[in-house]
């Protein structure tokens, strides 16, 4: 998600720097936006290191592409944090006289606004009132959290954690998407896997894979802007990454291949369509010790196998008529065949209706904050491997979505 970071000029300041590192590690861009002010307390090259985005203040800066009005344009979400009295002020009276404030009035983004002045500030009626008019306009407002302030003063008015914005500012961003009439996937129930799947051997070792669960979580997200109520399966997922989904997101947590096949077949049932972005173990431990296997001597481990069952394959096998089922392919090539190779004849062997496939021997997917794919969909017996598309994980999941609702159409119009 394109992200606007504003940041006014408050001792709390030195937060801003962590939210924009909590957003970019959940994969969204950020283009930073401080007042004047914000720059005695920390400086351009600072957000601009963190953001890997250029810093301006100034309504002047970038006249050829009328940058006053091309950032809030662009705009997907607008966060200021911290938001002072002044900057309060300015907003509800509608002035724009600086870069942020500009930037506020041309976006038709959701705007998030996180508080933090002295306590005596934020009681104030002219604040009061501002903060009223802001909500009565859709802005978002967190409140203040109670505690330090500047110098000897405690009470209400201190900036929130970070994670507190980050996660706030999310989930109004994918409660207003999810809220818009007229979503593709209005009335669908989606099932999402994401993450990796964990083979216990001991009470201390597992066998995995490298996945992030990035992928999965910025579908599952993208579902629920179309509308979709979604039934996220998340396999060993950072719980920081799960944060600031919208409402009609809900999430179960698994462990094992069995545990995820398990809740998958139990989710089945209701779903209009799936989509298996997880990365599923192929085999497990035959074993699994109740204590931790300890080391012998200067003598290796050899390791007893058996193979998990094949989850996608299960699925497609009992699937509901007319149900829409998406797998994903993490393929590498060799000496005998390409990856897409390798991929398309995964794609037949499932059986499943689109397959997006990751070239993952060029090191991308897995815990990068982008990707590159191809969706391969079925015509009768043939396969067609779409352009590759190239973006963030969040413009990926927009492609693969189009293309789920697109193939759910073909499906509903057939006789």
């Amino acid at each position: 998600m394109r992200t606007v970071l504003g940041v006014a000029g408050g001792i709390a300041a030195y937060k801003a720097c962590h939210v924009i590192r909590r957003l970019r590690e959940l994969g969204h861009s950020v283009k930073v936006v401080p007042t004047a002010s914000a720059l005695n307390f920390v400086g351009a090259a600072t957000f601009e290191a963190l953001s890997s985005q250029t810093v301006s203040t100034d309504v002047f800066d970038e006249v050829e592409s009328v940058n006053h009005v091309r950032i809030g344009q662009d705009a997907e979400l607008v966060v200021i944090a911290p938001a002072t009295a002044n900057t309060l002020a300015k907003l509800a009276a509608g002035i724009a006289d600086d870069l942020l404030t500009a930037t506020v009035l041309t976006t038709t983004a959701e705007v998030v606004v996180a508080p933090a002045m002295h306590t005596e500030m934020w009681q104030n009626a002219a604040t009061v009132a501002n903060i009223a008019t802001l909500k009565q306009r859709g802005i978002h407002v967190l409140e203040p959290a109670v505690g330090r302030l500047t110098g000897p003063d405690s009470g209400p008015g201190r900036l929130p954690e970070p994670e507190t914005i980050v996660d706030f500012a999310l989930a109004a961003a994918a409660n207003a998407a999810a809220a818009k009439l007229g979503g593709p996937l209005q009335g669908k129930r989606l099932v999402v896997s994401a993450g990796g799947t964990r083979e216990p051997l001991d009470p201390v070792r597992f066998l995995g894979n490298r996945s992030s669960g990035k992928q999965g979580i910025a579908l599952a997200r993208a579902a629920a802007a179309a509308g979709a109520h979604v039934d996220l399966v998340a396999a060993n997922i950072d719980t920081g990454l799960l944060s600031g989904l919208p409402e009609n997101v809900r999430i179960t947590n698994v462990e094992s291949t069995l545990e995820l096949q398990t809740q998958m077949l139990a989710s089945q049932p209701e779903a209009d369509a799936i989509i298996m972005a997880a990365a599923v173990a192929d085999y497990r431990p035959a074993q699994r010790t109740d204590s931790k296997m300890k080391k012998s001597g200067g003598e290796g481990l050899t390791l007893n196998l058996v193979q998990n069952p094949d989850v996608l394959v299960g699925l497609v096998q009992s699937r509901p008529e007319s149900q829409i089922i998406v797998g994903f392919a993490a393929e590498t090539g060799d000496s005998h065949h390409s990856a897409l190779d390798y991929a398309k004849a995964k794609f037949r062997r499932k059986g499943v209706d689109l397959l997006v496939f990751n070239n993952v021997s060029e090191d991308r997917a897995f815990g990068h904050d982008d990707n590159a794919v191809q969706i391969l969909s079925a015509d009768g017996t043939d396969v067609d491997a779409s352009v590759e598309f190239h973006g963030s994980k969040d413009d990926v999941s927009e492609k693969v979505i189009a293309a789920l609702v697109n193939r759910m159409e073909c499906v509903e119009s057939t006789p």
